[in-house]
């Protein structure tokens, strides 16, 4: 392992996967792994394509990455596959986007049972049509005991829209007598988020070059550290995931407090 004054010196960006694959301290890695998938669009269009090739490209991205998460030891991995607002898009492209999901449930399910990765969803999955309910239902099911890793996929998820039902969930609990509103803490809301049980991202990433949120994870990503990156998500494989995480490895995770009170903390 190179101390850190020598990988400053490095582009790293001019490495191999494999030499990057070395750079990584695994004792340090991100449990959780958050991204916003974006610039499939602009993939297909800078190549005169239609912008559904440039979804099913990025289905090659999703492949990659997951298995590459899992390769390290990442232990959850949550990908915004589709917003609460992408429901406004022409339908010809929300049925693509529909079609290309159903594919992959079926297609991956091998791979997610080869590499015990257990399958779950966050975001309103009643609204997908009824065959890509049914997957997702059979692959959560015949995944459920997997415990490597767990890949977590945004559906028709937005985070306001996790929030309020957060909140009507806790008021339900009150008017019936099982909460009681002093009891309500940063933890207790948590479990009542569609993420209940997982831990909250330590990175977030998002491709294309955009720095905005979008409505991702809003309660969750606190005190997460987010990458920016310009690489479209289509061309954002394996090699761009260790980047990500090199970079995640080289800052210093203060959650509120200064230097010295991080060491006390440890």
């Amino acid at each position: 392992m190179l101390i850190e004054e020598e990988k400053e010196n490095i582009n790293l960006e001019a490495l191999s996967t494999e030499e990057l694959m070395g750079l990584i301290d695994r004792d340090r890695l991100p449990r959780h792994i958050a991204i916003i998938m974006d610039g499939n669009g602009r993939w297909a269009r800078s190549r005169g394509l239609p912008r559904i090739a440039g979804h099913r490209e990025g289905i090659k991205s999703v492949r990659d990455v997951v298995t590459g998460c899992r390769e390290i030891g990442v232990k959850v991995l949550t990908i915004y596959a589709f917003s609460a607002e992408n429901w406004k898009r022409p339908e010809f492209e929300v049925n693509a986007l529909m079609m290309f999901l159903e594919e992959y449930l079926q297609k991956e399910l091998k791979t997610l049972m080869d590499n015990n990765i257990r399958f779950m969803t966050i975001g309103q999955t009643d609204k997908l049509p009824g065959s890509v309910q049914r997957w997702i239902q059979k692959v959560m099911k015949e995944t459920e005991n997997n415990s490597d890793m767990t890949l977590n996929v945004a559906l028709s998820y937005g985070g306001r829209t996790e929030i309020v039902d957060a909140v009507r969930l806790i008021a339900r609990d009150i008017t019936e007598g099982r909460l009681l509103p002093q009891d309500i803490n940063s933890k207790a809301f948590s479990g009542y988020l569609h993420t209940k049980g997982l831990p909250d991202p330590d990175l977030m990433i998002r491709t294309s070059g955009e720095t905005r949120i979008s409505n991702f994870l809003l309660w969750q990503i606190a005190y997460t550290e987010l990458y920016f990156t310009r690489t479209l998500w289509p061309d954002f494989r394996r090699h761009n995931l260790l980047l990500a995480i090199l970079d995640y490895q080289n800052r210093e995770r203060r959650f509120g407090m200064v230097e010295g009170e991080i060491s006390r903390a440890n």
